[in-house]
């Protein structure tokens, strides 16, 4: 445990999860290039996007059964080699019917990687640090999304169609050859808790049903929603459609993301190290600080500036960190053996959250400017109201974490005799007069 054998692990599968996120989001910055090739309309090209979240999705609860049955190490190769060779079709699909396909293996690929590395690490690291490689997991992990907007875009550019696509799948092949010679299969450490009996289903089914899973599924939820609704999908044309931004200033804009998670997530890793009894009160307050910003950006009279615009990207961006302590939650409240069965569960929320609140807004916009309400699709009147539909589930969210975070409390105190106190008591009796100096 926390050896050098454990890093090497930990890089191993970090490189392929940084590998898989470059090739979740280089579909983004080739929506232009594809409808020409493809001669297809906008909306066919959003219909590949949507239908690789719904795949990857959907994928979640099942891989984190077949994790805990198989390893990390085998879905981190099948993963790898499912999204080079979607890559690769894509390079050189003739039609359209092969590009959909091409993005469902992708998808399903990138399904597999995330909670296998989750997985991976109570098994070779101990102690505090275990929460916090959580939140590098995410931090590094986001880097690919850079290194899709940027050196992918240049070599899309400059190369043409072929040339690039077949670079990313060659690049998930050389992820697949790291995990072979990197990774390890086996767990250093026993497992814990009772043996699980019955099938697939009584296992799957016992996981969701533990208190500590369904907090952090929501948990997941509410800090993911508004994070995925912008940066998969409503982002880019708010900025450019809404607000009338260049595409090079909103490209910045939306590269702030990025630079949000990676500034904030290691601080979040160092809260939930550091007062493990109070993760559900960190994301609460983390989406009140959203909320905020939220609020404002909405309400704001005539068009926001720009200043209150970057502070709502570089905001909205601490709820991927945020999200993350969903697992680590998941993790604390399961046996070792169901850990991959309860990050798939917990995976769900935010993605589930998100993709239902993509499509409600664009249904919203479109009523809108049915309706006469708004001028053009994309005008930011339309936005204003729109974009209250992530608000509102995230507060229905809200109140599914406080009902289960108040049944996980009640099985700590019975299993162990552990009471968490209201965070305004516990408050109160650290920083009351008097109070003897520890």
């Amino acid at each position: 445990m926390n050896s050098l054998r454990s890093w090497i692990v930990f890089g191993g599968a970090v490189f392929a999860y940084l590998v898989s996120v470059t090739q979740r989001t280089s579909f983004g910055v080739a929506g232009v290039p594809a409808t020409d090739r493809f001669d297809v309309s906008a909306s066919a090209i959003s219909t590949v996007a949507v239908v690789q979240v719904v795949v990857y999705a959907a994928m979640q609860i099942p891989v984190g059964a077949l994790v805990d049955r198989l390893g990390s190490k085998g879905l981190l190769l099948i993963g790898a080699a499912l999204m080079g060779g979607g890559q690769l079709l894509l390079a050189f699909s003739p039609g359209f019917a092969p590009l959909v396909v091409a993005r469902m293996l992708v998808g399903a690929g990138d399904a597999l990687t995330f909670i296998s590395v989750i997985r991976l690490l109570p098994f070779w690291f101990s102690g505090r640090v275990v929460s916090q490689l959580s939140q590098w997991v995410g931090t590094i992990g986001q880097l690919g999304q850079i290194l899709s907007a940027f050196p992918f875009a240049l070599l899309l550019q400059q190369a043409g169609w072929t040339p690039a696509f077949s670079v990313l799948g060659a690049l998930s092949l050389v992820a697949l050859l790291i995990v072979l010679v990197a990774v390890k299969r086996g767990e250093p450490q026993p497992l814990t808790g009772p043996l699980p009996t019955g099938g697939f289903g009584a296992r799957l089914v016992t996981a969701a049903r533990r208190p500590g899973t369904q907090l952090g599924f929501w948990v997941h939820l509410i800090g993911g929603t508004p994070t995925n609704v912008i940066a998969i999908l409503w982002g880019y044309p708010l900025l450019t459609a809404g607000l009338g931004y260049s595409t090079g200033l909103a490209a910045g804009i939306m590269s702030l993301l990025v630079v949000g998670g990676i500034v904030f997530g290691p601080l979040i890793g160092y809260l939930i190290a550091r007062f493990p009894l109070r993760r559900s009160s960190l994301i609460l307050a983390v989406v009140s600080v959203i909320a905020v910003v939220w609020a404002l950006m909405l309400l704001w009279p005539g068009v926001p500036p720009v200043a209150l615009v970057v502070v709502f990207f570089l905001v909205v961006a601490i709820g991927g960190p945020g999200s993350l302590i969903g697992f680590d939650v998941a993790r604390s409240f399961n046996p070792s053996h169901a850990f991959g069965s309860a990050s798939g569960i917990v995976n769900v929320g935010g993605f589930t959250g998100g993709f239902v609140s993509m499509l409600l807004v664009g249904v919203v916009l479109d009523a809108l400017h049915g309706a006469g309400v708004t001028s053009t699709l994309y005008a930011y009147d339309g936005f204003r109201i729109a974009l209250i539909i992530p608000g509102v589930i995230v507060a229905g969210g809200i109140v599914g974490l406080i009902v289960a975070r108040r049944r996980t409390r009640a099985l700590m105190y019975a299993e162990s005799g552990i009471e968490v106190a209201p965070l305004w008591v516990a408050l109160f009796r650290r920083w009351r007069p008097g109070r003897p100096a520890e």
